[in-house]
């Protein structure tokens, strides 16, 4: 059996915990897009494990993959897996062969392109970590995959044939000169970045200790093989569904598809492995996202909330959720914007992914507020919307229509989560029971604080 983790909405929505919930019945987690932007925290019995690279079900021994629709920076993947080893965990990580590698130039020419899209309206606001410009070479057929790191003669011959292309790039089209570049730029050297001989060291090194350790695999064979042998095989998800490049706001979206049809092509199994099982989509009670993009729920201006320079009732609002839900990025740390729920949102995540459950998190973060709100539908052009528009600008010209609950009380959430969902404060349930009655679909878990144990859960996917 497959279970599939998605996040609905924009990435955050605390997919790593849910994972590490249900992850024990799980022989198998498997990351099927995404990079090293993919920050999650998975906490266990009070330690804290921040990861970016390694699934979460890592910290639960199990084996974690990561599939050939990931992209994969190699000195990322073993700095986490040897912090991991200090803190006596033993994480078994198999990567794919097809998967392909995040390289210094990626990561430079990420931080160039967002920089010369700075004084645009379409500055993504990303990581800066490479993913994108790896997932360009990935389209354009001049990528690097994990296989060729085995083999020194295809390295070498891959790299003569890229760097120059790069090095090009940067001082022909951007028209800037490495010289002006900062030495270092997210700890890669700028030059050593265009040094195919560097490169080749480097790259070569990561291939030994890939093999060395045994972590290469054909991501589809293994996971088959799992499954005709009796496995419980779990597909994690990063980011969420509206920041899926084909599905999301685009261009303020990722470079890969997080959505459930992710699981499929990102992994090697087919449509009909993963439709046959069941797809959780994790829920944020409140909403949140990282850079810009339409947002017709948040709660002040963006700017305001991201500078911490706002004031007024919605500012106080907005900071008081992000100070009591943690709303600052794993990866970067930087502050989210917040919003009210955007039930438009979630409905298109609905269609889109198809879940057969939900996970519901941070019911806990609304709790003391005199009322809880949520964008119920939008206005547009006159017209109510029950979902969102395909295309960016029309979604900025959405108007929200605001449906508003009565608040639920602060209570003690470890008793909550002790006691189950019959300890849950009843105007929460309605809240619960309206999100689960607009999707049309039963709430599995609600979390009420970050750790496993702060998990009420109602039914396991695993077991239908």
């Amino acid at each position: 059996m497959t279970v599939t983790i998605v996040g609905s909405q924009l990435g955050d929505e605390g997919k790593g915990g849910v994972v590490d919930l249900y992850g024990d019945a799980a022989d198998v987690i498997a990351r099927y897009q995404g990079g090293d932007n993919a920050g999650h925290t998975v906490v266990e019995d009070g330690t804290k494990y921040k990861l970016s690279l390694v699934p979460s079900g890592a910290v639960r021994g199990k084996v974690g993959v990561l599939g050939n629709g990931c992209v994969v920076n190699p000195k990322t993947l073993f700095e986490e897996i040897d912090t991991l080893r200090e803190k006596g965990l033993d994480p078994d990580v198999r990567v794919a062969r097809r998967a392909h590698v995040i390289l210094p130039y990626h990561r430079v020419l990420d931080n160039i392109e967002e920089d010369v899209k700075s004084d645009t309206d379409i500055k993504v606001g990303t990581t800066g970590r490479g993913i994108g410009p790896t997932y360009e070479d990935k389209a354009g057929r001049r990528g690097i995959r994990v296989g060729d790191l085995l083999d020194p003669e295809v390295l070498r011959k891959r790299l003569e044939y890229v760097v120059p292309q790069k090095r090009a790039l940067i001082e022909d089209v951007y028209k800037v000169s490495l010289a002006d570049v900062d030495d270092v730029i997210g700890g890669v050297d700028v030059h050593d970045a265009f040094d195919v001989s560097a490169l080749f060291e480097q790259y070569r090194r990561f291939g030994e200790r890939l093999d060395e350790e045994g972590m290469t695999v054909a991501a589809g064979d293994f996971l088959a093989e799992t499954i005709d042998e009796g496995g419980e095989v779990m597909f994690e998800g990063a980011q969420g569904t509206s920041i899926d490049i084909d599905h999301g706001n685009y261009p303020y979206v990722t470079s890969s598809n997080p959505t459930a049809g992710g699981a499929a092509v990102g992994t090697g199994l087919g449509p009909t492995t993963v439709g046959r099982g069941e797809v959780v989509g994790i829920v944020k009670a409140y909403l949140s996202r990282v850079g810009s993009g339409p947002f017709p729920t948040e709660l002040g201006d963006v700017d305001e909330q991201i500078e911490g320079s706002g004031e007024g009732k919605e500012y106080e609002l907005a900071t008081y959720i992000r100070d009591e839900g943690g709303e600052y990025g794993t990866v970067t740390g930087r502050p989210r914007r917040v919003g009210w729920l955007d039930m438009p949102m979630l409905r298109h995540a609905e269609r889109a992914n198809g879940f057969t459950g939900l996970a519901i998190n941070h019911i806990d973060v609304l709790a003391g507020l005199d009322e809880v709100k949520v964008g119920h539908t939008y206005t547009l052009d006159g017209e109510v919307l029950d979902t969102v528009p395909a295309t960016t600008e029309r979604w900025e010209q959405c108007e929200p229509n605001l449906k508003t609950f009565e608040g639920w009380d602060d209570v003690d959430w470890d008793v909550v989560a002790e006691e189950g969902y019959e300890a849950v404060p009843e105007n929460a349930k309605t809240y619960l029971g309206y999100i689960s009655d607009e999707l049309d679909t039963p709430v599995y878990a609600i979390g009420v604080g970050p750790g496993r144990d702060e998990t009420v859960v109602r039914e396991n996917p695993f077991e239908n």
